[in-house]
């Protein structure tokens, strides 16, 4: 079993609104396109990592068709690690070989991506399988269950970086094309452009 944990309880700082409740069109925000794309790529069980204007994403999450567990991280004001902890408490129990992890930020990775970072821990068991492009490395990243001790003993100001950092290897480096892997959207201008690819109406945002 390998469950996935979507961060999605920052304060949208940069954005000035909440990032998971954006649109991308066709009915889709970040969160839904997240949680869909996990869902085509067999993941069964997913949890959303919710703080900052957590009735929103709720209730706007619920009003859907998806499944996923909702968990909120009531200290996500203290760093992103306090909420990838939030979520390995609900997914950590017997059976579970590893995490996926991935950003709200970053929502418009593949079906494919997620797949192939999963083949790869099938046939290395690498600590950290993550794809890469060049010297970028992107979302979601796939954490085994051997190092959520690591992570719960991290330093919260440093995050998870340093433990993945730490345990990255070419093992579980996977090479994709998906330019979506890489590309976190993080400012309203970052938005549009990215809108504007996708060829989203102004009365669509």
């Amino acid at each position: 079993m390998i469950p996935a944990i979507v961060l999605a309880a920052g304060t949208s700082t940069r954005m000035g609104r909440p990032k998971a409740l954006l649109p991308l069109g066709s009915g889709e925000t970040f969160l839904t396109r997240i949680v869909r794309t996990l869902a085509q790529a067999a993941v069964e069980d997913i949890v959303i990592v919710a703080g900052h204007d957590a009735a929103a994403v709720v209730a706007a999450f619920n009003d859907g068709a998806l499944t996923a567990r909702i968990v909120i991280n009531s200290d996500y004001e203290t760093g992103q690690l306090s909420s990838l902890l939030t979520g390995l408490r609900v997914v950590d129990r017997p059976g579970v070989a590893a995490a996926l992890v991935t950003l709200v930020d970053v929502p418009l990775v593949t079906a494919g991506t997620v797949r192939a970072v999963l083949a790869r821990y099938q046939q290395t068991k690498a600590p950290v399988v993550r794809p890469v492009r060049g010297h970028r490395h992107g979302h979601p990243v796939l954490i085994d269950r051997a190092l959520f001790d690591a992570l719960r003993a991290a330093d919260i100001r440093e995050g998870a970086k340093a433990v993945i950092r730490a345990h990255a290897s070419s093992a579980g480096d996977v090479e994709v094309e998906d330019e979506g892997a890489f590309r976190d959207i993080d400012t309203p201008d970052e938005y549009d452009r990215v809108l504007s690819e996708l060829g989203v109406g102004a009365d669509s945002r």
